[in-house]
């Protein structure tokens, strides 16, 4: 099936699913099961994925009554799964005569549940759980869900495997308590690395790099990422997690420049949906470039629907450009909440630096003979001996090739050189060269990324002509025999 005739299929679903009651979306559910289950029968992991799709598109809808009566129509009534699944759920007397309404909506015998049935069942009752804000009860089935993953093998199981070791990290970072299940995360990497699970390996990693961040342990982070196993990635939402992630560490290693490809190539790679993704990669390029000494345009903070988010942002970056000290201090003292969430708040400190060079070219490209006392009050140090404090800035910012001028220490003036023409320097050809390298590496990225869905009509042809060579050689063969037989 191809991807267009499966783009269809799920449209079509979603629209059935909007103007659906509570019998038809268990009615979707079931026929969400009988999909899963025809999958593990074939082994066709696209099955199970486009299962997985088509309950994120149900998750609004999913109630109490819905999901007892799916565990009564997928799992055997008696068995161990389904007496732990169903503790899970509210008992209230209301829900308990909406289970019954809808039990009896259900149509058939249940079925003999398979371990991807079962391990689905989970899935759609953590997921449940967690849109109902029960946070501890999907704590609890979470760590279920991942003892009974460990003793299953089966390829057709990895896409929900990925799906609940994602959710079972989300419950314990929403309950405050990672740091309790890194062991784990690093033990389920090692066994679906042994496994070659690689979309387990991809959502794992990604989950130990979170795991790591979130304490600030980036060192560790980073050793893990260099040892880690490379390969293709399988989803694009994981890869580009891991570039958010890789953006970060590099940030605080001083690695802007591939810092700023990272979150950048994140920020384009990530769906027009994933609205707060796409802000938080935005956020930490924002300040990246603005350590590497560019400002950025002004078009990155009027995005659609991200422009309340990254007016801090805008403020700073205007600071930045003027080279103005003080507006700068302002900006950070009134969005400091802001940036210690985002924790950005240790970056913008490093960033005083900046401004401060920024001031003094601003003053440099002004005035071709300053004193350096004028140079401290335009900067507005608020150091004890600011004259001194320009003289070691203006010296250092010369020796950087930041600006083009000289001291003269007898008189205490700063004194510029004459302005030369830019385009009789390499930078515009170092700047054309980096734009055309930056598109050619977008263009083979997306070459890279091109997948075909496999054609079995051209196999089964290929095979049908096979066997007919074969049959025309055996005639051939036989007709050479009987004219040998003949003479």
């Amino acid at each position: 099936m191809t991807a267009d005739v499966e783009m269809k299929e799920v449209q079509a679903f979603s629209n059935s699913v909007s103007s659906a009651g509570v019998p038809s979306t268990l009615q979707h559910m079931k026929e969400i099961a009988s999909l899963i289950e025809s999958g593990a029968q074939a082994k066709e992991v696209r099955r199970i994925v486009r299962a997985v799709r088509l309950t994120m598109m149900l998750r609004r809808k999913l109630r109490a009554p819905l999901v007892a009566a799916f565990l009564g129509y997928v799992l055997t009534p008696a068995s161990e799964v389904f007496a732990k699944l169903s503790s899970y759920l509210p008992k209230d007397g209301d829900h308990d005569m909406d289970v019954d309404t809808a039990a009896s909506a259900v149509q058939g015998p249940a079925k003999h549940s398979i371990p991807e049935l079962e391990i689905y069942c989970y899935l759609l009752v953590l997921i449940f759980l967690i849109d109902q804000k029960r946070y501890n009860e999907a704590k609890a089935c979470s760590s279920a869900s991942i003892a009974r993953l460990r003793n299953m093998n089966r390829r057709t199981v990895d896409v929900i495997a990925a799906r609940l070791y994602f959710y079972y990290s989300f419950t314990y970072e929403l309950t405050n308590s990672l740091a309790e299940i890194r062991g784990t995360l690093l033990a389920l990497h090692r066994m679906a690395t042994l496994r070659h699970d690689e979309l387990g390996q991809e959502t794992l990693l990604n989950l130990l790099l979170r795991n790591y961040l979130h304490y600030n342990l980036y060192d560790q982070a980073e050793k893990l990422r260099s040892k880690a196993p490379r390969f293709e990635a399988h989803s694009n939402q994981q890869f580009c997690r891991y570039l958010l992630y890789l953006g970060k560490i590099r940030t605080i290693q001083l690695e802007y420049t591939d810092a700023k490809e990272s979150l950048l190539q994140a920020a384009r790679k990530a769906p027009v949906a994933a609205r707060g993704f796409r802000i938080q990669c935005n956020k930490w390029a924002v300040i990246i470039r603005l350590l590497l000494g560019e400002i950025p345009e002004r078009t990155v903070f009027m995005q659609k629907g991200m422009k309340k988010a990254l007016t801090p942002y805008f403020e700073l970056t205007n600071a930045v450009r003027i080279g103005d000290l003080e507006l700068f201090r302002t900006v950070a003292d009134k969005y400091s909440g802001t940036f210690s969430s985002d924790r950005t708040r240790n970056l913008i400190v490093r960033l005083r630096h900046n401004v401060i060079r920024t001031g003094l070219r601003n003053i440099s490209i002004s005035y071709s003979r300053i004193s350096l006392a004028d140079v401290a009050r335009k900067l507005r140090l608020d150091s004890e001996n600011p004259v001194a404090d320009a003289e070691s800035i203006v010296a250092k910012a010369i020796r950087d090739g930041a600006i083009d001028a000289t001291i003269d220490h007898a008189n205490g003036w700063m004194v510029s050189k004459e302005t030369g023409d830019v385009y009789s320097t390499n930078e515009p050809q170092i700047a054309f060269n980096s734009r055309i390298a930056f598109c050619l590496n977008m263009h083979n990225e997306a070459v890279r990324a091109l997948r075909f869905p496999p054609n079995s009509n051209k196999e089964k042809e290929s095979e049908e002509k096979r066997r007919e060579r074969q049959q025309q050689e055996q005639e051939l063969a036989k007709h050479i025999a009987e004219e040998d037989d003949d003479f």
